[in-house]
């Protein structure tokens, strides 16, 4: 029978009081394989923690039980490891970043009021059938153990007793009761173990009978019950008459009598002990009447799960503190949610969860929330996208205008005033006037393109069914691997695995096998038309107003170096690296009347790299006006400027920029494609050419490590935690953005000042209405500029980009505007000097 994911499993339970016991080491592992690579802004790596609070939730919500409590193991052996050497033994080595998380478990379940058993030498399973043990006897009393381990099942017991299994990723959950264990296997839970015996478990190494499957094992016990049972009929009657009566091939009833011995022992490991040393008692009172609301929150605020903040607080039943005006129409393009409101990862159908507080702000704006939120970003830009909740908790008060009061008098002590005042508070109107303009938006080249792609995409399709042999869902990991990997024999050397053991189908593992076979071509062109698709070419239409203008929001406080980030949709993303995500462009057009103009700066992270460092080398390339990339070329593979080759200029662009985000050897080998040894030389030749530079980047990483923050040249600041994180992974990570901090925010700050200045000249010169300020995508800003006003006012907008530092300040070292107009966004020609 098939089962049925329930969307109350409430219903299948009695009125009498429930206990959850969650098996959290069960959870989390599925959790940390079932999300993506969750991580905070420390760096610590938290997908399986927020998994196992989301998956807590939706037990609160579809349980509703009175008690909760949790199992989890320990590190070290077990009684099964003594009895047999191999249990276990076909583990991969546990993930250091699952690890770092299973012992954050204890705190986690601390904050939300939840004990946690354990024993020594007793998995999570035996204190789980140890508390089921014990409970038994309150025939008022309903047991459900929620778990992702379906050896759980053979404790199951009527209705009393069920489990609230996962069965795949977050949301695929069953409600095992009696009856569903019957339907599921065609027998009871006390068989459970008997078919462990004969089938054997994988994951676990329990060997059962080698070559016997899942079907032959149901079959078996469904037949004649437990094991002794049927190694009694399979001597009475013979392993033929046992075959025929079971409905399976002779030779699997044989091998399952030529392994009694191994089949009993297999049986024994599976089998769950109820006697751990663990001394439970029921809680005392209801789970809901201990938990600290307070407390709870704040661990949620630690680990950065805002997204379940709002949900945690509906199962707690806590009061969800709004602004009372709403977000205004333009800003809700689509009706997309804003800066409120942040989508859910765990969420199975992607729904936006409401970022509110527990503590009401009764007579607040939206635009003061904003506003106060932005403040407490610039105090710590790790928090993204404040919510009411992160302004109360960095604000340290119970008020909404006492905490505001709080991070304004934080803002002034760190030295912060000029990035508050003179950069963010000054560009929010220019935002707000961005979005409510809009850019126009091609609607007929959009779905001309879509039926293009789709073509494309058909034929794609059928070229890799055609290399397949077979028609396959290619969307699939599975289903594709199976493809590659077992039908056409694909492997290259280190091939990484997921963490369930399959072969991984990710994009970069996929690049590394590009060349062994054309399918591989046609499988990344395909994911990139179907995102092209989904992303921006089917979706832009459904966001377009009455007037075929596309309002993005830009999210001001999204990112944590101090650029802008935008949504709904999301500009900064729009791929520009290949010809199929630049035709995109071609859909953004001028109004009746008007062109596109746009403004870029050139190599601007690589101009404030030279003045922030002070590197002379560098700094002259720029004041003489020369090719950084020509000349980098020139001096890292020792040639004549005039020799250096097109693919000598791009791998001297790859270093450039990879040396200022931070990139080691290993990932510059990768970047250029070429072994370790010329990948060091490079590196090792790069600082010799420009030792100041070096010195600069070790300096801020020291600082970084010293004080826990960076600065940008004007002051802005963002906290690494994770540089002193005992994970040697968080710490280096941590240390690689500590290095490109202070260069990428400085240009964040140059290009917010260059908007903000340029919404100053327009007002003062009156000239709104003639020139709109539409876009701002990383460098480069887009104008909406009236025909014929080009030659007057551009040379205007390009001179303030060009010194919003002045030439004292950045010793002498240009900052270069370059400028494009024309009739679309994707096809712009150079604005002649």
């Amino acid at each position: 029978m098939r089962e049925m994911a329930q969307k109350n499993p409430s219903t299948k339970l009695g009125t009498s009081k429930r206990l959850v016991i969650l098996d959290t080491h069960a959870i989390l592992h599925r959790a940390y394989h079932a999300l993506p690579e969750l991580s905070s802004s420390k760096g610590e790596p938290t997908g399986g923690l927020y998994g196992l609070v989301s998956i807590l939730i939706r037990i609160i919500t579809d349980l509703k039980p009175d008690y909760i409590v949790a199992a989890n193991d320990l590190p070290g052996g077990t009684f099964r490891h003594e009895a047999f050497d191999g249990y276990k033994g076909t583990r991969a080595e546990i993930d250091e970043a699952l690890l770092h998380q299973i012992k954050r478990i204890p705190e986690v379940l601390e904050a939300v009021g939840v004990p946690l058993y354990s024993a020594q030498g007793f998995e999570a399973d035996d204190v789980i059938g140890t508390i089921v043990e014990e409970t038994k006897g309150d025939k008022n009393l309903n047991v459900i153990i929620a778990s992702g381990d379906m050896d759980t099942l053979q404790l199951v017991d009527g209705k009393q007793v069920c489990v609230f299994a996962q069965r795949k990723g977050l949301t695929d959950i069953v409600l095992y009761d009696e009856d569903a264990v019957q339907a599921k296997y065609g027998f009871g839970p006390e068989l459970v173990t008997d078919f462990k015996g004969i089938r054997g478990d994988a994951s676990d190494n329990i060997p059962g009978v080698p070559g016997v499957g899942e079907v032959s094992a149901i079959k078996l016990i469904q037949t004649y019950g437990p094991l002794e049972k049927i190694f009694v009929a399979l001597k009475k009657k013979g392993v033929e008459v046992v075959a025929k009566e079971a409905g399976i091939q002779k030779r699997y009833a044989q091998l399952v009598l030529d392994n009694e011995e191994g089949a009993l022992f297999s049986k024994g490991l599976a089998q769950i002990r109820r006697d751990a040393p663990i001394g439970f008692t029921l809680p005392e009172k209801p789970w809901r009447e201990g938990v600290d609301v307070r407390k709870t929150i704040d661990k949620l605020s630690e680990f950065e799960f805002r997204a379940l903040i709002p949900r945690m607080k509906t199962v707690l039943g806590a009061p969800q503190g709004l602004p009372s005006e709403k977000v205004p129409a333009y800003r809700q393009a689509g009706s997309a949610p804003d800066h409120l409101l942040q989508e859910d990862p765990a969420s199975p159908t992607g729904e936006f969860a409401e970022q509110t507080s527990f503590i009401t702000a009764p007579n607040v704006s939206y635009e003061e929330l904003e506003k106060v939120g932005i403040a407490a970003w610039v105090l710590d830009s790790n928090i993204t996208q404040p919510t009411v909740d992160d302004i109360y908790r960095i604000g340290k008060a119970d008020s909404f205008e006492e905490a505001k009061k709080n991070i304004l008098a934080e803002i002034k002590k760190r030295d912060l005033l000029f990035v508050y005042e003179k950069i963010e508070m000054p560009l929010y109107p220019v935002l707000r006037n961005m979005e409510k303009r809009g850019v126009k938006i091609d609607r007929a080249f959009l779905a001309d393109l879509s039926k293009k792609y789709r073509t494309e995409l058909d034929a794609i399709a059928k070229r890799i069914y055609d290399a397949a042999g077979e028609e396959f869902n290619i969307n699939s990991p599975k289903q594709l691997g199976d493809i590659l990997f077992d039908k056409l024999g694909l492997s290259v050397k280190n091939q990484k695995k997921t963490a369930t053991g399959a072969r991984s189908t990710r994009e970069s593992e996929l690049e590394k096998m590009r060349e062994l076979h054309p399918i591989i071509g046609d499988i990344l062109s395909f994911r990139e038309l179907s995102k092209l698709l989904s992303t921006y070419i089917d979706t832009i239409p459904t966001l377009l107003d009455s007037e075929d203008r596309l309002h993005t929001s830009y999210v001001q406080t999204g990112t944590t170096t101090g650029r802008l980030a935008s949504q709904n949709p999301n500009l900064q993303n729009i791929p520009i690296k290949t010809d199929l995500g630049r035709a995109i462009r071609h859909a953004f057009v001028p109004s009746d009347g008007m062109q596109l103009v746009s403004f870029d700066y050139s190599q601007i992270e690589l101009r404030i790299a030279a003045f922030l460092s002070g590197d002379e080398s560098l700094s002259d390339i720029f004041r003489s006006g020369r090719d950084v990339h020509r000349e980098v070329a020139a001096r890292v593979f020792h040639v004549q400027d005039a020799d250096v080759s097109y693919e000598q200029r791009r791998r001297a662009k790859v270093i450039n920029f990879g040396i200022l985000y931070g990139m080691g050897v290993t990932s510059l080998q990768q970047a250029l494609g070429t072994n370790r040894k010329e990948a060091q030389e490079f590196y090792d030749q790069y600082f010799e050419a420009f030792p100041r530079l070096a010195a600069y980047l070790d300096e801020t990483k020291a600082t970084a490590a010293r004080q826990g923050y960076t600065e940008t040249f004007f002051g802005r600041r963002r906290y690494f935690e994770g540089i002193k994180s005992s994970i040697p992974y968080v710490k280096a990570a941590a240390e690689r953005m500590a290095i490109n901090a202070p260069i990428q925010g400085t240009q964040a700050d140059i290009v917010k000042l260059a908007m903000v200045e340029i919404a100053h000249w327009l007002h003062k010169e009156g000239l709104e209405e003639e020139i709109h300020m539409l876009l701002q995508v990383h460098d480069e800003l887009v104008f909406e500029m009236k025909e014929g006003a080009l030659q007057t006012h551009a040379p205007k907008i390009k001179q303030i980009m060009e010194q919003v530092v002045s030439e004292e300040e950045r010793d002498g070292i240009p900052y270069k505007a370059e400028g494009k107009a024309g009739s679309n966004w994707g096809e712009m020609e150079e604005i002649a000097p």
